[in-house]
């Protein structure tokens, strides 16, 4: 299985141009955080997130041309996941599941 998502990770990378690669932290709890992580951040042919629940460090493949760090992030925010460089409003916070509300460490 894990052959499988390692190259289906290459493929998805393969069709992203100009690649640009970096690793922030993202706060959250369970695999259903990153489920909704990588979906707010992913663009197809654009950029890809990968989170690790364990870790809290995604990697973020993208074409720097298209996008940047910081609009994934702010998208991610929108989600309702604070990261090192944006934190989500209270009201998307609020409307995680409960056990998708991690502790907050980011100050306003």
């Amino acid at each position: 299985m894990a052959i499988v998502v390692l190259l289906s990770g290459v493929a998805v990378q393969a069709q992203i141009k100009n690649v640009k690669t970096q690793t922030v932290k993202i706060y959250g709890n369970c695999g259903m955080c990153k489920k909704t992580i990588e979906k707010a951040g992913n663009l197809k042919d654009v950029a890809l997130v990968n989170w690790n629940k364990d870790s809290k460090i995604a990697t973020l493949t993208y074409d720097s041309t298209a996008t940047n760090q910081e609009e994934i992030l702010k998208r991610i925010a929108l989600a309702g996941y604070d990261s090192e460089k944006n934190k989500a409003s209270a009201a998307a916070y609020d409307a995680l599941p409960g056990c998708c509300q991690y502790d907050r460490e980011l100050k306003k």
